[in-house]
């Protein structure tokens, strides 16, 4: 991964914890959908006017010559519906930003595909695309998506013709100040976006006078301009030179621009800064009704401990409370949060619970798994404790660890089994160990460490120390 790629995953991850982060998308992040861009949303209305589309340098002017043809706007209203109306499925760029942790969107696209992603990771979108909606805010929602030129479902209101531009200021202010706000508070990065559209060129002309130096930083991908086919020699070495002066020229607003070989590498970049994120969080398997051989207050301090140490190393815990034990990680963990009036419950603690009264045995199962693939995914390591559990026949290994660690490997988390603590985690850990190239999602260099940990120990306050120190190494192993 590039330099400059690794540059931004690192902030872009950073300001998403601060939750600082914003995105903004243009057409060509909907392209890849199987959506068109504006030249080929406005072919047919270069056609009826006898235009040749590709030739035609100002597609806004374009549009405003049919409506001066017409007289009116049905047509172009129509094409936006028919281009725009089908449904396809967003793609993975897409997906991969609904599912982070970013309050606020920002598209001049009409298309609804930052909305479907959203609802389809269980997110509530507040979508604004029309300035009555500014004023109103939908309850318990996750983010907001700022449509600052429409939607699909109300072509008649699109910024499209250069009357509706001219008008913009006057009709749409209030997104010109909303955007200005976010730019000056929040880290942007552009998806398929051109910088070619007036609104937005004005709007960073605004932020940079009034800021000067003092601009936040933003980031913008861009694909190194390839010669086409048929291209002359002196056309692609002039496409190159704007290329360049267009990306020296958004220094001045304090834009970094990152040039890419091919647009495969966004969706590279943006899985990184969704491994990044996710690494933060630990989601921890632990359950455990035989102590033996250190005896359950040994056993208790432990977990009581690590929830401290976790909390302390900046860590997120992810659990669902094991029988026997997780209480007591549960309880260490809340007293380091709040031993700082700096920490925050929600940054450190994911408690999912699991419903215990569901009497049918089979549908109990059936929730149970369906309740783990739902919140284990989003932590980025998996640590697997002791794992024993007590039934009609005795003490027996606990088949839940067991399914908890089938799913965190199908979700690709970092699979982190101590041996040391016996039960079903010493089986996993044997299990890794025997095999580890089955395990793929465990970086190399954490195999000798998860041996380590799978020696027995004489107190398990012997394991804290490397616990976090594995965990901390397991955030910084799988990067390029």
């Amino acid at each position: 991964m590039k330099q400059e790629v690794l540059v931004f995953v690192e902030k872009f991850v950073e300001e998403i914890r601060s939750e600082n982060a914003a995105v903004f998308l243009g057409a060509g992040a909907s392209k890849a959908a199987g959506h068109v861009d504006w030249v080929e949303l406005l072919a047919p209305i270069a056609k009826e006017l006898k235009l040749d589309v590709e030739k035609e340098p100002d597609l806004v002017a374009l549009a405003q010559f049919h409506v001066n043809e017409t007289r009116n706007r049905a047509t172009i209203n129509q094409t936006i519906l028919d281009a725009l109306g089908r449904d396809v499925e967003p793609t993975e760029n897409h997906k991969i930003l609904a599912e982070l942790d970013i309050p606020v969107y920002w598209t001049t696209n009409y298309d609804q595909l930052i909305e479907k992603s959203l609802k389809a990771v269980g997110k509530t979108p507040d979508v604004k695309h029309t300035v009555t909606q500014l004023a109103n805010t939908r309850s318990k929602r996750d983010a907001v998506v700022y449509k600052m030129h429409g939607d699909v479902d109300h072509p008649h209101e699109a910024v499209i013709t250069k009357d509706d531009y001219e008008k913009y200021f006057n009709k749409r202010g209030a997104f010109v100040t909303a955007l200005s706000g976010d730019l000056v508070s929040k880290t942007f990065v552009f998806i398929g976006f051109s910088f070619s559209d007036p609104n937005l060129d004005y709007i960073l002309s605004r932020v940079r006078v009034s800021f000067e130096e003092h601009q936040r930083r933003h980031f913008a991908f861009f694909k190194t301009r390839s010669k086409s086919k048929g291209e002359s020699e002196e056309d692609f070495e002039l496409a190159l030179t704007r290329q360049r002066l267009m990306i020296e020229d958004l220094k001045r607003f304090n834009v970094q621009a990152i040039l890419l070989d091919e647009y495969e590498e966004i969706t590279e970049a943006l899985r990184e800064v969704a491994r990044r994120f996710r690494m933060r969080t630990v989601f921890i398997s632990s359950s455990a009704a035989d102590f033996q051989p250190w005896g359950e207050q040994d056993v208790i301090g432990f977990m009581r401990k690590l929830g401290s140490l976790l909390v302390e190393n900046s860590l997120r815990i992810s659990t669902g409370l094991g029988l026997g034990v997780g209480n007591a990680l549960f309880t260490g963990a809340l007293e380091e949060i709040y031993s700082s009036v700096e920490r925050q419950i929600d940054d450190h603690l994911l408690v999912r619970p699991f419903p215990q009264y569901v009497a049918d045995r089979a549908k109990r199962e059936e929730l149970w798994h369906k309740y783990r693939s739902d919140f284990i995914p989003s932590a980025g390591t998996a640590l697997f404790l002791f794992g024993n559990k007590k039934t009609d026949e005795g003490i027996v290994p606990a088949n839940g660890m067991c399914s908890e660690f089938e799913i965190a490997a199908e979700n690709g988390l970092v699979l982190l089994p101590v041996g040391a603590t016996g039960s079903t985690a010493a089986d996993l850990a044997n299990r890794v160990l025997a095999a580890p190239e089955d395990y793929p999602s465990i970086p190399p260099d954490l195999i000798p460490l998860i041996a380590k940990l799978n020696e027995p120990v004489e107190s398990l306050n012997e394991l804290l120390q490397p616990l976090v120190k594995l965990v901390r190494q397991a955030e910084t192993a799988g990067e390029n």
